[in-house]
């Protein structure tokens, strides 16, 4: 009997030790703590001070460093190197580009991330259009554009809106161009500094928006202001990009420049001071009270901005630093882990003690500063813009006459790469 015993004791030990895999990112808050719901993501414009070929090859590079093809690869490269993390995607005329040149073994890793809920997909359209200048019927066929795509190649829908440099928000993209396609919510960046700034003091910066009094509550959603800081980016001192100046963590104690200390209280500090923007953010009521619940709470941090992670492993190894740190020194109080916007939504909306103000109509005009309305743009380039509405019209009279003489789908004529030409013309 002993002799069997140690023959198992040494085949267990023999046998490869199975690790399971981490949690879905929906699975990963802490009921009773403040969950932290670090989400990296990038913000790639899709078409700016560069051509869009540009910016996805990094051609160009004396205007503006930025390559999304590298974007994207290391990416995928870390993700498949690390089931905890997650990265939220966008703009779906990089990431066809970069879809085309890869190969079916690789494609198939890319699907089972999809699957998997580590790589989400966040509003999905070609771009993320303007909402001032550009024409409903243009928001439409680009946003329609990426979720055919997404939908042909993943067989998935984005769940969240995603508008976050947009200069201000339409009602049209709560109603139509949210629930209407599906959204549950939408995320932004940008908003009118006295409305954050009032929002952030009695807890509204999270909501219920209706777009539409006559498609009533059917066409809610839930909006998201991301930060009282008015942007999308890092909390001030954490951007981690190559790129970035903010200090590093270096967690070896035996090479110069350790500094675990500060860097765990400088960021508890950036998360205590957002919790106090938001409802739900401790469990309570959000107004002030302070008091937890057994649920929790939770906030979430976007960690990257325009252009960001072409060297991901950079901005990967800083989170790891950052999530393993916050969690042994503050462990007892909170919980950091990667996340998608999708899991905050759904951690948001599973609080019983969380409360909605309503929100209705838009978010016009935007003020950046005192004095400083974003509202030039609404009639600026006016030969431009006349380019993108006649290509528009035509783009619409040929879908028309293809119906009317029943040549076949109206998404095939015209081409798919004339649709995309003019949805990129429309971001």
């Amino acid at each position: 009997a002993a002799a069997a015993a140690t023959a198992a004791a040494a085949a267990t030990a023999a046998a490869p030790r199975v690790v399971a895999p981490p949690p879905l990112p929906s699975a990963r808050r802490t009921p009773g703590k403040l969950n932290v719901h670090i989400v990296p993501h990038t913000h790639d414009d899709v078409g700016w001070l560069k051509t869009v070929d540009q910016y996805y090859t990094g051609a160009n590079a004396s205007i503006q460093q930025a390559a999304v093809r590298h974007i994207i690869t290391g990416v995928v490269d870390a993700l498949l190197a690390d089931p905890s993390k997650t990265f939220t995607y966008v703009e779906m005329a990089f990431f066809t580009r970069w879809w085309g040149e890869q190969a079916e073994e690789r494609r198939a890793a890319v699907r089972r991330l999809v699957a998997a809920g580590r790589l989400d997909f966040a509003n999905g359209g070609w771009c993320m259009h303007d909402e001032a200048a550009a024409h409903y019927a243009d928001m439409i066929d680009q946003t329609a554009l990426g979720h055919q795509f997404l939908h042909d190649t993943f067989g998935v829908t984005p769940r969240v809106g995603w508008q976050l440099d947009p200069f201000g928000h339409s009602a049209l993209q709560a109603s139509h161009l949210g629930s209407g396609v599906g959204f549950e919510a939408v995320f932004f960046g940008r908003a009118d500094q006295d409305d954050v700034d009032k929002r952030s003091k009695t807890g509204a910066m999270e909501f219920t928006w209706r777009g539409s009094d006559s498609l009533g509550a059917a066409a809610d959603v839930k909006g998201f202001i991301l930060s009282r800081h008015g942007n999308y980016g890092p909390p001030p001192g954490h951007c981690y990009d190559q790129v970035c100046t903010d200090p590093l963590w270096q967690d070896n104690p035996n090479l110069e420049d350790y500094n675990v200390p500060v860097m765990v209280e400088r960021f508890l500090a950036a998360v205590d001071e957002q919790a106090t923007w938001f409802r739900g953010a401790e469990g309570g009521s959000g107004e002030g009270s302070g008091e937890g619940t057994h649920y929790g709470g939770d906030v979430m941090l976007t960690m990257g901005t325009d252009f960001t992670y072409s060297a991901a492993p950079y901005w990967f190894e800083q989170l790891d630093s950052l999530i393993r740190n916050v969690n042994a020194e503050a462990g007892d109080r909170l919980n950091v882990f990667y996340s998608t916007p999708a899991a905050y939504l759904d951690a948001k909306k599973g609080n019983p003690n969380m409360t909605w103000p309503l929100k209705t109509g838009d978010f016009f005009p935007y003020k950046w500063d005192e004095h400083q309305y974003w509202t030039g743009y609404f009639s600026s380039r006016p030969t431009l813009k006349g380019y993108v509405r006649t290509g528009g019209e035509y783009l619409r009279a040929a879908r028309s006459l293809a119906a009317s003489l029943s040549v076949g789908a109206a998404a095939e004529v015209p081409t798919a790469a004339a649709a995309a030409a003019g949805a990129e013309a429309a971001g």
